[in-house]
């Protein structure tokens, strides 16, 4: 009897995880790349690999707060190795992109929920990303030493990436991106934006870890696609695709809590 309801119970999580991938990768991801083609001629940034960061009024900003940010980021790098990996929190984006434990990550928001007790130990950082526009994603992305995020693009062009280099190791220029053709390299202090749905690789190949802030915001776009832009990253916030990465976060939230309260 027992053995018949664990099949039974295998059988229904076979068939969940079939309709489940069926509506992530062949209806969700081939709207996405229809509507994609549209976003070029309505952006207001531009359609390059890397972007302009003085078309972001806030860039500024968040510059001259970086010695804040730096500052909260500094008590967490003091568990560096307890933190999740990427793949532990979005094993869909994960799967293809990293393996290993050279990944770290400290989330604050995903898809624009709030990780509330990660933000409460970073309240100046929190305080700062919330006044962005458009924010949302943001988490502290660290690269330890040797790590090699393969060639990828991101799941939808609808959003802009800025990284903004918290910690940076020397020589700098060991610590790099390549968008598309294009190759540059992170600095401490300074805001590099780039559109993500160009393929994409980045390398820490110095002996220190890396560290940005990672963060995902709305592109600015012109109306009607501005409005549609706007709806269809709600849709995708209740997506399974990010509904699993929430979960997952949750749990290692509860995970970082015992840890932090040692």
């Amino acid at each position: 009897m027992r053995s018949q309801t664990q099949h039974s119970s295998l059988a229904a999580d076979s068939w969940q995880s079939k309709i489940r991938n069926f509506i992530i990768y062949q209806v969700g991801f081939k709207l996405i790349q229809k509507y994609e083609q549209l976003i070029p001629q309505y952006s207001l940034v531009g359609d390059t690999p890397f972007l302009d960061s003085q078309k972001f009024s806030w860039t500024p900003y968040l510059e001259n707060n970086w010695h804040i940010i730096r500052q909260e980021l500094d008590n967490i790098l003091q568990y560096t190795e307890e933190l999740p990996n990427f793949q532990d929190i979005s094993p869909d984006q994960g799967y293809s992109t990293t393996k290993d434990r050279l990944w770290k990550t400290y989330f604050l928001y995903g898809y624009g929920v709030k990780a509330q007790k990660n933000c409460q130990r970073c309240p100046e950082t929190t305080r700062i990303i919330e006044s962005i526009p458009g924010m949302k994603t943001a988490f502290f992305s660290i690269l330890l030493p040797g790590k090699h995020i393969p060639e990828h693009r991101g799941p939808y062009k609808g959003v802009v990436r800025c990284l903004l280099g918290l910690k940076v190791p020397e020589p700098k220029e060991k610590c790099r991106i390549r968008v598309a053709n294009e190759i540059r390299h992170w600095e401490e202090g300074k805001a590099m934006f780039f559109d993500d749905s160009f393929r994409h690789e980045a390398w820490n190949e110095a002996d220190g870890i890396r560290v940005v802030l990672f963060l995902d915001i709305v592109r600015p776009m012109r109306f009607p696609l501005s409005w549609l832009n706007i709806a269809l990253l709600k849709l995708i916030a209740i997506s399974p695709f990010v509904q699993d990465a929430n979960n997952n976060q949750k749990k290692w939230e509860q995970k970082l809590e015992e840890l932090f309260n040692r």
